[in-house]
């Protein structure tokens, strides 16, 4: 089978689970970035991130002989994270707490008052990030997935176990709450 970039994830992920350990590599390149972006995101601890993307690729690797092209790898794989953050949630029974150098990074932002820094593309990317945070888990979620993945309403709900109606409220209501929080 064609283990190279260009072939699909689905052909990739037929031709590992025949043995081929090639593809699992060009796999792993072609995700690594947006799954451990998408984890240090939702957990915002990097140390975290890292133990969860390990575990992630371990699920991975588990599950590849019962892995069927259903749905995207791609969709698959978020859906493995998914469960995993979940998991980690329901044993701390709340929402995560603000990063422990918070104060510190506060006190470290400048006046945003200035013209020069309310243009600044830079200034605009981490209020966006900062509002992007400050968004529900369920919404957040919903938001990195649509936004950073492209991932569509439908592969959103096979992620997140929701339906593509409560998926798109969700978009809906984090949007919303975004525009607010960016233009105040």
């Amino acid at each position: 089978m064609n283990s190279g970039a260009d072939a699909s994830d689905d052909v990739l992920m037929l031709a590992w689970t025949g043995g081929d350990a090639a593809a699992f590599e060009v796999l792993y390149s072609r995700h690594r970035g947006p799954l451990y972006r998408f984890l240090l995101r939702q957990i915002r601890d990097s140390a975290l991130a890292d133990e969860f993307f390990q575990d992630v690729w371990q699920r991975v690797i588990a599950a590849r002989e019962g892995w069927k092209p259903d749905a995207a790898f791609s969709t698959w794989l978020f859906r493995i994270a998914h469960n995993r953050l979940n998991d980690y949630w329901r044993g701390l029974k709340h929402r995560p707490p603000a990063p422990a150098d918070g104060d510190e990074r506060t006190a470290r932002v400048a006046d945003p008052t200035t013209p020069e820094r309310e243009l600044s593309e830079f200034e605009q990317r981490r209020r966006l990030q900062r509002a992007i945070e400050e968004l529900p888990e369920e919404q957040r979620e919903v938001v990195l997935l649509r936004l950073e993945q492209e991932l569509s309403l439908e592969e959103i709900g096979a992620i997140t176990g929701a339906g593509r109606e409560t998926v798109k409220s969700r978009l809906r209501y984090a949007m919303d709450k975004l525009r607010a929080r960016l233009t105040e």
